[in-house]
Formats: C-alpha cells, structure tokens, sequence
C-alpha cells in the first residue's frame, strides 16, 4: 500500500488559494510519517506547475472542463488520478470543493472520509483526524480506517509557510485525459463576482466585527459608533449578512472574505468554523460572547463573557475620554 498523500490544488483565474498551501505543508509531514511522497494534482493550465514546487510530483491534467471549478469535472478527475495514483491519503480544503467532493469520492473511491479536519497525525500505521462537530462546540478524534481515507481539512488549520518551501527533484507528470470528462454534463456559462464595497475589510489593521449575539439592526448603531470611534471598519459573521443587514462585502468567514488585522474585536460572535476560517490568522483576537464555551473562545488570545449591550458603550465612553 502506497503511503502517499495526495493533495487538490485550488487555483482562481490560475493563481494558487492559500488553502492548498497549508495543505501540502502538513501532507510533507504525514508523508514522511507514513513513508511516501507528497503529490498534488493541479487541474487547469500547465503553469499551475510553477506554482506547486512544494511536492515531490505534480500530476497535471489540462482540459477545458477544468478550466475553472466544476464539480462535475474535477469529480471525473480526480477519481482517475486516485485510482491510478493510489495513494494513502487525500487532502481537500473544507470549503466549496471537499464539501462538494468529499462525500461522493469516499463512496466511488471506497475511502473513509473526516470532514472539518483541524489536526491530523500519524499513529503507527494509523492516520487520526480531529474533526469539529456540533459547530465546533466539540472535538472528535477518529481513526481513518481501511487501506485508504480522505480528509476535508478546515482553512488556517495548518501554517502554509511549510507548502510553499520547494522540494527537492520535484516532478510533473503530465496525467493523460480521464475517460469521461469530454462529456460531463455541467458546463460554467459565467463567473460573478461581488460588487465593490465601500471599503475593503482585508486591509484593515483593526476590524470591529459583530455576529447573531447583536439581536436586532437597530442594536447595529452602538457597535458602528465604537467602530468609528477606533477608526476601524464594521464587519460580521454570515448570520447578520444573510440578514440583509450589512452588506456582502463585511462578511468575514469561509463564503466571505479572509482578514488578518492586527486586531480583531469580535463581540456576539459564537465562532462556527466557516467564520473562523477567516479570521483566526488575526495577530491579536479579543472576544466578546456570554457563552463561555463558545467556539470562538478557543482561538482568542483574550476574552470576556461580559453582556455585549453593557460592554460596547462602556467602551465607546473610555475611548471618547
């Protein structure tokens, strides 16, 4: 048995998502674990290849279908490359793509499959995986058993420093044509993408960010004036979003934008793992949430259970003097 790990590259308009990159740098350590190389597969243009030095192999498939995600594609793809490759491990990022594939390959590829993976490591010849349930409210270590397992591993779970450093004698295998992906059924007729917001929450030192603990949208007053008051931007968790309360461009989290401030306020924020994704890089995370066993305290370095609706106005009062 093959005790490789193989992971999906994730590429936008042929640039290379942070996400891969903290994949390939755990999939280094479990290889060298579990005695094999670290593969990537990279869909789309052959220069995607430049990108991914950090493997030891790259198996290349170029075709249109692939051009840009389609899950229909990288479906037909990625289970040839499996079944050719064989490898012990596959390592998909816990977002659009591993939700979208995860499940159906563990089926046609007859692997176990972990989603919301945050910690993974190598026990003998065993693979064990730390998943989140329960929106993260609870830690579960499951064993990946059989000859073979997948992994959906959440964003930021894994520094990408160590991904990105190359590897030595890296190889690309130019992958021939899966049978089947000349006639997939589901075709990209376009890309939207979200209009430009009034500012840009990725490049704010310090970001005020509120979620559901805020109750209503006339309750959104006290926090914008503490916002501006520390000169900060106001962004939020996907509930206020949905909502229609602020605007798409302020959503911090997995299907929002990822921030790193130097600061990050977050008050009635529970801390579910889409929201953390996109956060938890912040140098400096302070919490505000009455639950004490929220989420979003495991990764604040600083915290309070105080009553949000007591706490903003006090601070907005120390801050005016």
């Amino acid at each position: 048995m093959s005790g490789n790990v193989l992971v999906l590259a994730e590429h936008i308009g042929g640039e290379v998502q942070e996400a891969t990159y903290e994949l390939l740098g755990k999939a280094k350590e479990l290889a060298v674990a579990l005695g094999g190389e670290v593969e990537v597969a990279a869909f789309g243009p052959a220069s995607l290849a430049d990108q991914l030095g950090g493997a030891d192999v790259v198996v290349s498939v170029d075709h249109p279908a692939l051009a840009e995600y389609n899950p229909e594609a990288y479906e037909v793809a990625l289970l040839s490359v499996l079944r050719e490759r064989g490898p012990r491990l596959l390592l998909l990022s816990n977002a659009t793509i591993g939700l979208d594939l995860g499940a159906s390959l563990s089926v046609h590829w007859d692997a176990s499959l972990a989603a919301y993976v945050g910690a993974l490591q190598v026990d003998g010849d065993a693979v064990l995986a730390t998943a989140q349930v329960m929106g993260g409210k609870l830690h579960a270590e499951v064993e990946l058993t059989g000859e073979r397992g997948i992994c959906t591993v959440l964003a930021g779970a894994f520094p990408a420093s160590a991904g990105t450093a190359p590897a030595a004698g890296s190889e690309v295998v130019a992958f021939a044509t899966p049978e089947g992906l000349d006639n997939v059924q589901t075709k990209l007729r376009s890309v939207i993408e979200p209009e430009a917001g009034d500012v840009n929450i990725t490049e704010a030192d310090l970001l005020v960010s509120v979620g559901r603990g805020i109750e209503s949208q006339e309750n959104l007053e006290m926090v914008q004036e503490l916002a501006d008051l520390l000169g900060a931007p106001l962004s939020a968790s996907r509930p206020i979003i949905d909502s229609g309360w602020l605007p798409k461009t302020r959503q911090v989290g997995k299907s929002g934008l990822k921030v790193k401030p130097k600061a990050y306020l977050a008050f009635g924020i529970s801390g579910a793992p889409e929201h953390l994704e996109g956060m938890r890089d912040a140098e400096l995370i302070i919490a505000c949430n009455t639950d004490e066993s929220a989420p979003i305290f495991d990764v604040a370095h600083l915290g309070t259970t105080e009553d949000l609706f007591e706490l903003i106005p006090a601070l907005a009062d120390k801050v005016k003097g």
